[in-house]
């Protein structure tokens, strides 16, 4: 499998840092999120600076309005060209949100008759849908396709390929991992964004939260799957200074290593636990 690190983990950095950091710890590539630092400036040129740090496995089209972007369709067009000029096999975006009123957005999504044809460019670029949260007191999720037998169905009718992200389908159920098989088995998974959930909170470091992520690493691995796991952890997960930043990266790199390799049934040196311990403790 392919170990990724997404940028909106460490946002608050300059960009070129976040990917020097992702290089040191010893992480595959990075997953970039196409974000303010992407208004203004030559999207190209910016990337092409970056990749000579390390690889860049995917591109996350932008989820707000940014300058320069236009609306959700044209920034998912604009992120697939860009990721077919810089040589980026992998575009992922959000589906729309009904209770944000998207009602263009929705309407031209259910259009496309073919993503990997009409937006892919004729399968230059893999583009990939993710699930997403349910949230507030009534577990609401605000997204279309929010139930996994509907995401199917539709990635199927519309040659769609999806990114599972952990916290969103663990948001609305603990013991996501049967969820998760049920979209394994379409064949469409080609990205996993992974971190934890609890206490009404996203994208935790594991052991942080409730979910039962080990299990499901030791799930994956019996799998077939060898497309890219991207870590995806909220900022304030880390502790401050890059010197201990780094630090937790390559504990958390370690235990996804240990947990995703042929070493895992007979060794367990690196738990959740441990890691908890070792980062904040």
């Amino acid at each position: 499998m392919i170990l990724s690190l997404s940028t909106g983990c460490l946002f608050f950095l300059p960009l070129h840092r976040i990917f020097e950091l992702a290089a040191e710890s010893g992480f595959d590539g990075v997953e970039l999120i196409i974000n303010q630092k992407f208004q203004n400036v030559d999207a190209v040129e910016l990337v092409t600076s970056l990749q000579k740090i390390t690889t860049i496995h995917s591109i996350h089209a932008p989820f707000m309005i940014l300058d320069g972007w236009g609306n959700p369709m044209d920034s998912l067009k604009r992120s697939t060209e860009l990721a077919a000029e810089c040589g980026i096999p992998l575009v992922n975006f959000h589906p729309p949100s009904w209770m944000g009123l998207e009602i263009a957005f929705w309407r031209w999504f259910y259009k496309v008759r073919d993503f990997q044809k009409e937006i892919g460019m004729d399968g230059e670029v893999i583009v990939t849908l993710e699930n997403m949260p349910w949230v507030g007191d009534h577990k609401i999720n605000p997204n279309i396709l929010s139930k996994p037998q509907q995401m199917i169905e539709f990635i199927h009718e519309h040659n769609l390929f999806m990114t599972f992200d952990c916290t969103h389908m663990g948001s609305g159920k603990t013991n996501f991992i049967n969820d998760f098989f049920l979209c394994y088995e379409s064949g469409r998974i080609r990205n996993i964004h992974f971190s934890d959930y609890g206490h009404d909170r996203e994208h935790l470091l594991p052991g942080h939260g409730i979910l039962p992520l080990t299990r499901f690493l030791n799930h994956l691995r019996h799998t077939e799957y060898q497309s890219t796991v991207t870590l995806e952890l909220d900022p304030s997960e880390f502790p401050k200074g890059e010197h201990n930043i780094l630090k937790s990266l390559k504990e958390i790199l370690t235990y996804l290593r240990t947990e995703t390799g042929p070493q895992a049934d007979s060794y367990r040196e690196y738990t959740q636990e441990t890691i908890v311990t070792s980062l904040h403790g």
